[in-house]
């Protein structure tokens, strides 16, 4: 076996694909070990600077709609950072809509959804821009079973991820659209 390997027997067969061959990287690493990004972002950024790394937008097609005709809209989150945030939420829930203040056209005292009251995260890899199609009736809801149409006027479609203060922290953004007859 040994004269084998001594008489370069194995190298003058180059194009035989089960000759064994040196290896040219013997001594570079093939791969790194997979570094969860959110969590090494987690322990290196504070948590009081994570929401100025993210901006929020909320846009519609156009700024006129008959009444009745549903009004769709895009909210879109975007990391402008080229390293991966979290944002630590109040609920699982990572962000709510509003129109004139009342979430998802809910009244106040009518709860659409009830999330658990865990803290959630809403996670972002570098420079990621999330977005979200929505749309609203131009309905508010004002019991269990019943909805009535928005009154022609001018109406204020927010959204804001969903942590305590949003707009001061920057994570809130609005448009107005005008529901006609």
């Amino acid at each position: 076996m040994r004269r084998i390997y001594e008489s370069d027997a194995l190298r003058r067969d180059d194009d035989d694909p089960h000759a064994p061959a040196e290896r040219e990287d013997e001594g570079a690493i093939q791969a790194l070990r997979s570094v969860p990004a959110t969590a090494l972002s987690d322990r290196l950024v504070p948590r009081g600077l994570r929401h100025r790394f993210v901006s929020v937008d909320v846009e519609t097609p156009r700024r006129e709609f008959a009444v009745g005709e549903p009004v769709p809209f895009v909210v879109t989150f975007r990391n402008r950072v080229p390293f991966p945030v979290s944002i630590a939420t109040a609920s699982p829930l990572p962000w709510v809509w509003t129109v004139d203040g009342d979430v998802e056209a809910a009244a106040a005292d009518v709860s659409l959804r009830d999330p658990p009251d865990e803290p959630g995260r809403f996670a972002f890899d570098r420079g990621e821009r999330k977005r979200f199609r929505r749309r609203w009736d131009g309905l508010f809801r004002v019991s269990d079973s019943e909805w009535v149409p928005a009154e022609p006027g001018e109406h204020v479609i927010g959204a804001a991820a969903n942590v305590a203060d949003a707009g001061a922290k920057g994570l809130r953004a609005e448009t107005t659209v005008r529901l006609v007859e």
